[in-house]
């Protein structure tokens, strides 16, 4: 079984900054994919920033380029968002998923999800 505990969260400011972890545990190993997801209120879920098993590749959703990064450290089985000048579009619950298996495309399943962190930007 893989648990992924999201922390850091908060309430923050607008052009403030925040930086998010995610801990992947359980029958784990440095083989899966990691991401981050965000959903608002009454929107849908929504792709943020996505790692590679290795920390070698990794995408950053148009929307919050040039403002998010994603990186990982895999000696602690932890994926990071680094998050600047927030604005308070930005406010959801920030959830990270994690998979080893991949479609035919490439894409990973992401099949494990944690409960997510808040994150709230005021004006």
């Amino acid at each position: 079984q893989v648990q992924l505990a999201e922390s850091g969260g908060g309430l923050v400011q607008a052009g403030g900054s925040l930086i998010l972890s995610c801990g992947l545990s359980g029958r784990t190993n440095n083989s899966y994919h990691m991401a981050w997801f965000r959903q608002a209120p009454g929107k849908e879920r929504e792709f943020v920033a996505s790692i590679s098993s290795s920390g070698a590749s990794t995408l950053v959703a148009a929307s919050v380029k040039g403002r998010f990064a994603i990186s990982r450290d895999n000696a602690l089985n932890t994926a990071f968002l680094f998050m600047k000048t927030l604005k308070p579009e930005d406010t959801a619950v920030y959830l990270c998923t994690a998979d080893m298996v991949c479609n035919d495309t490439g894409a990973p399943l992401y099949g494990y999800w944690g409960q997510g962190t808040q994150v709230t930007v005021s004006a």
